[in-house]
């Protein structure tokens, strides 16, 4: 009998997963070592799992096996049709402190074990990186370079609603809470279209559809339109969707949504219009005499009618107080070249036709410092490198910032993103 694999550099036998076993069945030859964790103890027989499946482990001439839940174990066997038979142990480990018995669905759970195998987590991030990998692929077909820019920075942005994390350091430094000033430098710099799957952080952002840590997809083209960029939101989303298994489209408690582009448009003017009873102009003229009102009015009335609709809708034309780092629209300085595309009431991502004036970026940033020190909130530096690079001449652009998290649960149907974290905020 000879072992499926062995390791190049030393000859031994390799050790598979149950789940490789699980998977090929009965089509690997010989016989074969597998290790993992024992699940179930019957007579003469065990299951041995990991976090992608599980394998029958039948003992050759031992009625009642060597091994008790919770171990982990080694044993060398015979595939045969998905479980292991004529099998023998090889090497048992006991841990110090078992994992726990299975909690209940509605209680947290106990232990890694359970996490991973008996709560799906393992497959859940394997069907992760499925969508990373098909992110990927769909940039690489359009071009674009993949790049890295750093975590830490001088400054994290002067959005009055996101808070950062500040780092000791030599100087005021900071965890970005958007790689945005460092790709837009890239495109000053002549990097013509660019993403990035980055690692994002926001102080106070905790729930179901946030973690204080996350990852955003975050993309630019020079000299390109919001159209653009657009198609590409929709792009991603339908191939997002198809490498975890949705056809055309997703169930979401109970309701399918439609993912066939091209996503219907609705500016929020119309939107107000349509769903909170606001004329288009008196919607707009709120954002700038009552924004309180303005956002509980998008909440409480256009938000959930959006949620309702069988198809993603994409919001377009903000008020101009809500341009942040947005053009204003051409012909209609009252509203900014910003977007925000809505799946199932969940919003997904905010793009932005690119501010590439210096001067009117340094006011909007000496405005947002002082709402922040009106508001009692830290006020951040602003990033005179990223000014720099707008005075150096940055091409006209958009971009899209788009969260990866919350992208990936409502594809596999998940309530919280904390199901597709490896380690959510309460897991740490």
């Amino acid at each position: 009998m000879t072992l499926l694999h062995t390791d190049v550099s030393t000859g031994a036998p390799a050790t598979l997963a149950p789940s490789d076993i699980a998977s090929a069945g009965a089509t690997l030859p010989g016989r074969v070592r597998v290790g993992g964790r024992v699940l179930e103890v019957a007579e003469g027989a065990f299951v041995l799992g990991d976090a992608f499946g599980a394998l029958r482990v039948a003992l050759e001439g031992a009625p009642a096996p060597p091994v008790e839940i919770g171990d982990l174990a080694v044993v060398e066997g015979a595939p045969a049709g998905g479980a292991l038979a004529s099998a023998r142990l090889v090497e048992r480990i006991a841990p110090r402190r078992p994992p726990r018995g299975r909690s209940g669905a509605a209680a947290p759970p106990s232990s890694e074990t359970e996490r991973a195998i008996h709560r799906g987590l393992g497959l859940a991030l394997a069907r992760r990186a499925a969508a990373l990998a098909a992110v990927r692929a769909l940039f690489a077909e359009r071009g674009f370079l993949e790049v890295e820019t750093p975590s830490m920075v001088p400054s994290p942005g002067l959005d009055l609603h996101l808070d950062a994390f500040a780092v000791e350091a030599a100087r005021p430094t900071f965890l970005i809470t958007s790689p945005e000033y460092q790709m837009k430098r890239l495109l000053s710099g002549g990097v013509p279209r660019c993403f990035q799957l980055a690692r994002c952080f926001r102080r106070g952002e905790l729930g179901d559809r946030h973690n204080p840590e996350f990852t955003m997809l975050e993309w630019y083209r020079a000299f390109a339109g919001v159209d653009e960029v657009m198609s590409d939101t929709e792009a991603i989303v339908q191939r997002v969707a198809g490498a975890l298994g949705a056809d055309g489209a997703i169930s979401v408690s109970g309701k399918a949504v439609r993912l066939t582009p091209p996503f219907p448009r609705i500016s929020v003017g119309d939107a107000f219009a349509r769903w909170a009873g606001v004329p288009a102009d008196d919607a707009i003229a709120l954002a700038s005499s009552d924004e309180e009102r303005f956002f509980r009015l998008l909440v409480d009335a256009v938000e959930p009618a959006i949620a309702a609709l069988p198809h993603p809708v994409f919001l377009v034309d903000f008020p101009a107080p809500f341009a942040s780092l947005a053009r204003l629209k051409p012909g209609d300085p009252r509203v900014c070249e910003r977007f925000e595309l809505y799946v199932a009431g969940v919003e997904l991502c905010n793009g932005f036709g690119e501010l590439t004036d210096p001067v009117e970026q340094r006011a909007r940033l000496l405005a947002d410092q002082a709402a922040r020190a009106a508001r009692g909130k830290p006020v951040y530096p602003i990033d005179e490198r990223f000014l720099g690079a707008l005075e150096e001449g940055m091409p006209p652009a958009a971009g899209n910032a788009l969260g990866v998290d919350r992208l990936v649960a409502l594809c596999l149907g998940a309530t919280s993103i904390g199901d597709v974290l490896a380690f959510p905020h309460g897991w740490l």
